[in-house]
């Protein structure tokens, strides 16, 4: 005959498992599970911890599923990107080069599914000679000078920023982040989970979402995927398609940073990017899909001009 005690792990473990699954069904319904959580403790159903545990894990649901809006999404990458001015410095000493970044990125934004962000988008260089080059979600474009020195045209460079427009096009620092609040949220049901488990299955709940935990931390801090990473060279593709720049200069680009880096994973690009190597077999793929006139040559002058 089962105890009081082990009916009550019991249907705890039940609830926890159902929790899991209303949670994950809407916003809302993660609220209303917090709202009677707390009236159940408040009312002596459950334990008072158990409600606070309960009402904990309803908040990081709902905040899991809430979406980001326009403003948080630039606030957040403005602040991303006092973060990497923390390590680097703004380069001042070439403004004509800078606007003329900008012009690029305006080319290619304008021809694009998504020409408006809060507050646009906006090109800065780095002062340092690391090839390396980064995007916030709030169209912060960071590119080393490292990195423009290995471009030799135009559409080289318009190669470097389409590929850091389509991160920030398709959200992929804003996924990181909803990644991260999700395994926060799956961390706190499990703490309603443990509430019936104890010894062997409390350490094996721990260890189990304490790993997820981890990878959405390490997900944030370096890098995107590499899957990512091949959608933003194939996004970079149709935007430089749709802007009149030539597609195949992506394959040049990562050419030349294959001939500067090799294929080494330890610094700049080739630490938070895949091998050009593996980038451009992924860029061959998709190539033959966007084919524009090879106009090049009219934006050699004005290339010469401000290099």
């Amino acid at each position: 005959m089962k105890t009081k005690t082990s009916i009550r792990r019991t249907v705890l473990s039940a609830a926890a498992v159902l929790f899991i699954v209303l949670l994950s069904a809407c916003q809302s319904m993660a609220a209303g599970t917090g709202v009677l959580a707390q009236a159940a403790g408040d009312l002596g159903v459950i334990d008072q911890g158990t409600a606070t545990t309960i009402v904990s894990a309803a908040d990081a649901w709902s905040k899991a599923q809430e979406e980001i809006t326009p403003s948080q999404e630039y606030y957040i990458g403005r602040a991303v990107g006092a973060n990497i001015l923390t390590n680097y410095k703004i380069y001042k000493e070439a403004p004509a080069l800078t606007a003329y970044l900008n012009k690029i990125c305006s080319a290619i934004v304008i021809n694009s599914p998504k020409p408006e962000l809060y507050a646009g988008y906006h090109v800065a260089i780095l002062d340092s000679s690391e090839i390396n080059a980064f995007s916030t979600s709030g169209g912060h474009i960071f590119v080393t000078r490292g990195l423009i020195e290995v471009a030799n045209s135009e559409d080289t460079l318009a190669a470097v920023l389409a590929h850091e427009i389509a991160h920030v096009q398709l959200q992929h620092s804003l996924k990181s982040i909803k990644s991260s609040r999700f395994a926060n949220a799956v961390v706190e049901t499990a703490n309603v989970a443990s509430t019936a488990a104890t010894g062997t299955q409390l350490k094996e709940l721990t260890e189990t979402f304490g790993l997820s935990v981890d990878e959405a931390v390490n997900a944030l801090n370096n890098g995107y995927s590499q899957n990512q990473e091949y959608d933003a060279d194939t996004l970079a593709l149709s935007l430089m398609a749709s802007a009149g720049y030539e597609p195949a200069s992506l394959l040049t680009m990562l050419t030349s940073l294959r001939e500067k880096q090799g294929n080494q994973t330890r610094s700049g690009f080739g630490k938070t990017h895949p091998s050009p190597d593996r980038r451009i077999a992924s860029v061959n793929k998709s190539l033959p899909n966007y084919k524009v006139e090879d106009t090049k040559s009219f934006r050699a002058g004005r290339y010469k001009t401000v290099m």
